[in-house]
């Protein structure tokens, strides 16, 4: 089920265990696999398509030819960056794989966001404390993250 679409910017990166880690955004079809499978919200067909269009940098897993983790940036580039959709299929969880992506996520982050720029995330229960890893920390009570979902 995977024909992610590889982004030539990058080669794939070894990350251990027979894992390798590239810079490549992923089809619809493997997207919403993934972040169904990791517990994550699900996306229909148009949502998916839509929001991956909009990929600032994306970074996949794989294992053999099966992309079996993923992460995200979103935003406009300049002021605002959102990083989104870190998920690795429940049966490559615990190996270190999401520090990869974040660490990833991080280097684009440090290479690519001006000064100023506002980096977020919605952390997800035991997410928190990968985040905080990479320089994440709370916002309350000076601000706090609302949500709107459309039904």
């Amino acid at each position: 089920m995977d024909s992610a679409a590889v982004d030539a910017r990058a080669p794939a990166d070894a990350c251990g265990g027979g894992y390798q880690l590239l810079e490549a955004v992923p089809d619809a079809a493997t997207y919403r696999h993934l972040r169904e499978a990791a517990g994550l919200s699900p996306k229909t067909e148009e949502a998916a398509r839509r929001g991956l269009a909009g990929t600032l940098f994306a970074v996949l897993v794989r294992e053999g030819g099966e992309t079996i983790g993923m992460g995200r940036v979103i935003g406009d580039g300049g002021s605002f960056y959102q990083v989104v959709d870190i998920a690795v299929l429940p049966g490559h969880q615990g190996k270190g794989l999401g520090k990869r992506i974040m660490a990833a996520i991080s280097g684009y982050i440090e290479r690519e966001a001006p000064p100023s720029a506002y980096i977020s995330l919605i952390a997800d229960g035991d997410a928190q404390h990968l985040y905080s890893q990479y320089g994440f920390v709370h916002t309350a009570p000076k601000s706090v993250g609302m949500a709107m979902l459309k039904h």
